[in-house]
């Protein structure tokens, strides 16, 4: 594998900056706002109930602000997922990252999967948004993995992405690179979870990763700025 050759500013710049804990503070959300601004990273990504404030933040910067839905088992019924996505929208939400009905995909009901990828990305597009939706990859066979990707694709989504980070495991190297050909470039594709290093985030990128979600990301970006020892 062919380590990327990117500057901190470039990898800043494909990362989704990601505060979806449970718990927390307030003055973690605004310490996430502040590093967003500092890196330059793309956006961050918060829960719905954090849109508002988050827009209000970083008011005047590039920095965007995106949110889930149906986060994080991907459970609810495509109306209240419908529901959860157009009032994020109304909020003002610039992202949104739907988390796909893995059951019905394992199951066969490929037409609610895709309808309910439909809506996603129509609805984002409507708003001028990106839809992203996540598969929750540690769940499917490498064939169910391509599936959600076609499907996705023809659904029109912005990106595909790996995972929640709340399942049993996150992204890998071989499954960005299974689902960046399955795309083939008609949509991007966001490795998320488990990613806390630098090694962890330029071996997706490798892989063809196109977004990065990350919570480690300032120590990432730093550790890429910083020469090594020596050097």
């Amino acid at each position: 594998m062919q380590t990327p050759h990117l500057t901190a500013a470039q990898l800043a710049a494909m990362i989704d900056h990601t505060f979806l804990k449970a718990s927390g503070t307030p003055d973690d959300v605004e310490r996430l706002c502040r590093e967003a601004m500092q890196y330059h990273f793309c956006s961050v990504m918060v829960h719905p109930c954090e849109v508002v404030r988050c827009l209000r933040l970083l008011a005047g910067t590039p920095v965007r602000v995106g949110t889930v839905a149906g986060f994080p088992l991907g459970q609810n019924t495509p109306e209240v997922k419908l529901h959860e996505i157009r009032n994020s929208l109304d909020n003002g939400a610039q992202e949104i990252d739907l988390v796909m009905n893995v059951r019905a995909l394992r199951a066969g009901d490929t037409a609610l999967v895709r309808d309910e990828m439909s809506a996603l990305a129509t609805a984002c597009r409507d708003a001028g948004a990106i839809s992203k939706v996540i598969l929750e990859t540690c769940y499917l066979t490498d064939d169910q993995k391509r599936l959600a990707c076609r499907l996705a694709v023809e659904a029109g989504v912005d990106f595909v992405k790996t995972s929640t980070g709340f399942a049993t495991a996150g992204a890998t190297a071989a499954d960005v690179r299974l689902m960046s050909e399955a795309v083939a470039g008609k949509a991007g594709v966001k490795a998320a979870g488990g990613i806390r290093t630098l090694d962890d985030a330029l071996a997706m990128v490798a892989a063809g990763a196109t977004r990065l979600g990350c919570s480690a990301s300032v120590a990432i970006v730093k550790a890429l700025a910083t020469p090594p020892a020596g050097g």
